[in-house]
């Protein structure tokens, strides 16, 4: 145990209430997945996703319980990396910041450009790419006022559930019953293929324990905001998920980058139209500002133990942030907007986010028996989960996962190196 890991002079501060935690996460989860995924999930299972979806909400379920199982009693920047750290051993521990680190960082650039994609369909000023530079630059800027990102960030997120809300409401009256049918047209296989998929459309939750640090009553606070951020995913993407199945079948739906969009131009409700491009430009934003929280906290974390320069664990006194890695985190995400993203280390994300809750898992099952607030069979049954997921995955996207850990590793090596 490295009890002193945390110089208080680099602590941060501790303002985020439970309200503001349900909103970073639900800001971290409800984006690209629900506007964009379903309907990929959609063309792998038919209407049988939805089976799928509940299986992955249900192992993500048993993930989340992990995770705030592990941040209750070890309320510090870094979520999982920390964990392994602390209860397996270093290598793991590093691995689990390494591999968040790069997929996080890839992910957001993805956001920026769906952001500026999708805001210059509402209001066609500047150049998609221009807008969306300009929400990296506003969301860096928001990341060094803790408190005033977290209300940004509850504003965002409560324009996105209403739109998405309005579609549901909208819809009802238009389901079709035989939109469902045949309701598992690939079988088993497909609703496996779908759930996998699905799966990481919810992982967004972790970034509550990544941010432990700046939760008020941290060990009441987060497992409660987990349970009730990943049960409003579930019910929301249910909800979201029939009305489009039933509207406009799963064919319109896995045929379109946009699915929602094609259910809001089938609709007659008044704006439906815009509140839907409305509720997908918030969800961007959300999306990409609890990515600048996420991975400016963790690169605090893996700075304090020099798994990276120790210049990132700098806390800018006024405000208590992590000011080097929320400059960084912008800096890396704005060239990776510029350039375009690298679809090498897209294709890898799947295997790094499974390998990152595997070792969520483990840790939970290596805590003593008092700190298991639910005991050992969640985290078993999320090990397993994300087990038999990852053995679904095509062998191309584990190699080329395991050789970005090679990379992360050598440069730790560097590292610990020149500051030892």
């Amino acid at each position: 145990m490295q009890e002193n890991t945390v110089n208080k002079q680099h602590d941060l501060l501790r303002v985020l209430t439970l309200k503001d935690a349900v909103g970073i996460g639900l800001g971290a989860i409800i984006g690209a997945g629900i506007f964009v995924v379903t309907g990929v999930a959609a063309g792998l299972a038919g209407p049988a996703f939805l089976i799928g979806l509940l299986f992955a909400g249900i192992i993500a379920g048993f993930n989340a319980l992990s995770s705030a199982q592990l941040a209750a009693v070890y309320p510090h920047s870094g979520g999982t990396y920390e964990y392994g750290y602390r209860l397996l051993n270093p290598t793991l521990g590093f691995a689990a910041g390494w591999m968040f680190l790069i997929s996080k960082l890839s992910a957001a650039c993805v956001v920026a450009i769906g952001f500026g994609s999708y805001f210059y369909q509402l209001i066609p000023v500047f150049s998609p790419l221009v807008l969306s530079v300009l929400a990296v630059l506003l969301l860096t800027v928001a990341n060094y006022f803790i408190k005033k990102a977290g209300m940004l960030n509850l504003v965002i997120v409560s324009i996105t559930l209403i739109s998405l809300l309005y579609l549901v409401f909208s819809g009802i009256p238009a389901v079709k019953q035989e939109n469902f049918q045949p309701f598992a047209p690939f079988g088993m296989a497909g609703i496996a293929e779908a759930a996998a998929l699905l799966f990481f459309a919810f992982t967004g939750y972790a970034r509550i324990a990544t941010l432990a640090e700046e939760v008020r009553e941290p060990h009441k606070t987060i497992p409660r905001a987990v349970i009730i951020t990943i049960v409003s995913a579930i019910v929301l993407y249910a909800a979201v998920s029939l009305i489009a199945v039933g509207i406009i079948g799963t064919e319109r739906m896995a045929d379109s980058k946009s699915p929602l969009h094609v259910v809001a131009n089938t609709l007659s409700t008044p704006a439906i139209k815009t509140v839907v491009k409305i509720g997908a430009c918030t969800a961007m934003l959300g999306v990409l500002l609890s990515q600048i929280l996420g991975i400016s906290r963790m690169m605090l974390a893996m700075g304090r133990r020099h798994d990276l320069p120790p210049v990132f664990e700098q806390v800018y006194h006024r405000f208590r942030v992590p000011h080097v890695g929320v400059l960084f985190t912008g800096a890396i995400i704005l060239l990776l907007t510029l350039v375009g993203s690298f679809e090498f280390i897209l294709r890898s994300a799947s295997f790094t986010i499974l390998l990152y809750y595997s070792i969520t898992n483990i840790a939970a099952l290596k805590q003593l028996g008092s700190e298991q607030i639910y005991g050992r069979i969640i985290p078993a049954l999320g090990l397993i989960g994300c087990l038999a997921m990852s053995v679904a995955l095509p062998l191309q996207v584990i190699l080329s996962g395991l050789s970005l850990l090679v990379v992360g590793f050598m440069m730790r090596f560097l590292f610990h190196k020149v500051y030892s």
